[in-house]
């Protein structure tokens, strides 16, 4: 599957770490970057009301990435059923964050193991597509920021990292790579790879390890199994589906107001007219994720150029 998604802009830079993830899992586990996408695409539209030509180009592309992807994976219940997707994501994050731990405590230092904690902490905030973290996930993903950020800077300037969790006299020491909302721009006074340049303060608590796991890697294939054997969620049919309302011809009149004459009908091309069919895309694709700004956007875009034959993009 094809990946033409832009350059994140600056303005964009804190779900930039998001589509990175992704485009590293695309071959390795597509349901890891479909997950990750889906929820950098969720924190970017939320991040501004107005966005820019570049914003927009880069959330749309990763909207139609979506779409495709619900498509070419439909029969991969990890993408189809949030249930499986969860417990997917659980094992995976747990599974990187116990390697890492375990090559820490090992001393075996190099940029795999801040990588794994790295990835580790991403997925983790992943998982918040799904609600609020358990405590142990919570405490887990701040170890794992705390980790990669303390080994990363030690690799940088030659000092020898201390295995295993550090005690801190002032537990009142917030951790400073949990500070980073993503929902905001990402400090200016980061590297490349997302760390800060400072020193990183050590969180109050060592990490929460499960004891049920020991220190082989978990077989990914449990979580989804034991996910599928749950109960059904009780169905109740939706009147509507979809937000579809049947045809009222009182209404008519109303829908003329909102968009103009409908005799006004421009003479279009082949590309104009799959243009317009692209906005309409966009603004489904929009409503799928409650980006209700967005779709009227779209659908206004498309009727201009219907009705002048003038894109206003």
């Amino acid at each position: 599957m094809s990946v033409n998604i832009p350059e994140c802009p600056p303005s964009l830079k804190s779900i930039q770490h998001f589509l990175k993830t992704a485009a590293e899992h695309d071959t390795r586990d597509p349901t890891v970057a479909y997950w990750c996408r889906l929820h950098a695409l969720q924190v970017g539209l939320k991040m501004t009301t107005k966005k820019t030509p570049e914003e927009t180009q880069l959330l749309m592309a990763v909207m139609d990435w979506l779409e495709q992807a619900k498509t070419l994976f439909k029969d991969n219940e990890a993408i189809s059923n949030e249930v499986v997707a969860q417990a997917h994501l659980e094992n995976y994050a747990l599974k990187l964050f116990l390697f890492a731990d375990k090559q820490d405590r090992e001393q075996n230092y190099g940029k795999n193991v801040v990588k794994a904690f790295y990835t580790a902490g991403v997925i983790y905030d992943v998982l918040t597509t799904f609600g609020d973290l358990t405590d142990e996930a919570v405490q887990n993903r701040k170890y794992a920021r705390w980790k990669a950020a303390y080994i990363h800077n030690c690799l940088k300037t030659g000092e020898t990292p201390v295995p295993g969790p550090m005690q801190s006299d002032n537990e009142n020491q917030d951790n400073e790579t949990e500070s980073t909302d993503p929902g905001q721009p990402a400090p200016s006074n980061t590297d490349n790879f997302g760390f800060s340049t400072n020193s990183p303060a050590m969180p109050p608590m060592p990490p929460s390890v499960p004891t049920s796991f020991n220190n082989s890697l978990p077989d990914p294939n449990l979580a989804l199994k034991a996910a599928s054997q749950l109960p059904p969620v009780p169905y109740t049919p939706d009147p509507n589906p979809g937000g579809f309302v049947p045809y009222d011809p009182s209404q008519q009149p109303q829908t003329a107001l909102l968009f103009g004459d409908n005799s006004s009908v421009a003479q279009l091309s082949p590309d104009q007219i799959a243009k317009a069919q692209k906005y309409c895309k966009w603004a489904s694709s929009a409503l799928n994720y409650d980006d209700v700004k967005t779709a009227i956007s779209n659908l206004r875009n498309a009727l201009e150029l219907l009705q002048t034959g003038r894109d206003p993009a």
